[in-house]
């Protein structure tokens, strides 16, 4: 059976998300998705608009995904998290930040260079990730804010 490990902070759960998620199972039988601590999104992005637990329980709930377990607090490090997950192969979405070559290099350093690293593809879609979601609501609010100005 070979074990595929996507990462991800997952707060407001879109197309998107499920299109990584669809793409990651692809590459294997069991999909176990590590949904980020909320002090880890604190600490690189924002404060999360739902928490871990809720956010672990919709993306357990996506078809694709087999597992899903909430990751390590910042300051435990990441890569601890592989004995639990025991994955053959890491998904990367196609917008994550993360190099590919450091991870790989960083799994060869502590013995796992057996797991392969992969990027999926994204999706075609303009609202695949929630920065963009949020962008287009503000537009559309400021836009129909202005529009009730006038009227009044």
């Amino acid at each position: 059976m070979i074990r595929v490990m996507a990462v991800g902070v997952f707060d407001l759960l879109h197309a998107g998300h499920l299109h990584y998620m669809e793409q990651a199972k692809s590459l294997g039988d069991y999909l176990v998705v590590v949904v980020a601590h909320d002090d880890t999104v604190r600490k690189r992005k924002h404060d999360p608009i739902t928490g871990q637990d809720l956010r672990r329980r919709m993306v357990e709930g996506l078809k694709p995904v087999d597992e899903a377990v909430i990751g390590n607090s910042p300051d435990i490090p990441i890569f601890d998290i592989l004995p639990k997950v025991n994955p053959d192969i890491i998904a990367l979405g196609y917008d994550q930040e993360h190099a590919e070559e450091r991870i790989r290099s960083s799994l060869e350093e502590r013995g796992l260079g057996h797991i392969k690293v992969v990027r999926v593809e994204g999706l075609s879609d303009d609202l695949d990730g929630t920065r963009k979601i949020i962008a287009r609501i503000l537009e559309r609010s400021s836009f129909h804010n202005s529009k009730d100005k006038e009227v009044n």
